[in-house]
């Protein structure tokens, strides 16, 4: 089991015996999830990385936003609110999200190293930085 599986689990127990109910329904959203992606890839055997965690969580907060964006435009102000609410539970299992600092430092050290000129390196440069910042930045 992963280590973030194990803090989801012990977080939803707490949310429980605290009678949080939207932590709590939030995160036995994302533990059904979890337990989805394990049954569709046929890995009863071995559980969920970290970063197939963080994958699914990611995916969620993209899902809730959506959701949110949808909700306040169609006027439901106050599903929109709770929306964004399970965004915030969501975002703290994500790892320290970078900085624009260190981000572009770490694209100029790619841009560097694959002698990147101009647009047209683009692709080269994007397939070097993004396994660098996976989970830690957005990809666009």
């Amino acid at each position: 089991m992963s280590e973030l599986f194990e803090r989801i689990q012990a977080d939803l127990v707490h949310a429980m015996k605290a009678r949080e109910s939207l932590k709590l329904s939030t995160l036995r959203m994302l533990k059904a999830e979890i337990q989805k992606a394990e049954v569709a890839e046929s890995r009863a055997d071995s559980p969920v990385s970290d970063e197939e965690v963080i994958s699914l969580v990611q995916r969620l907060i993209k899902q809730r936003n959506e959701a949110a964006e949808q909700f306040s435009g169609g006027g439901a102000h106050e599903r929109a609110r709770q929306e964004m609410e399970e965004v915030a539970i969501l975002e703290q299992y994500l790892p320290r999200q970078l900085s624009e600092e260190e981000l572009d430092s770490i694209i100029q050290e790619v841009c560097e190293d694959v002698m990147a000129v101009g647009i047209k390196d683009m692709g080269r440069v994007m397939g070097k930085v993004m396994p660098k910042v996976k989970g830690k930045a957005e990809g666009n």
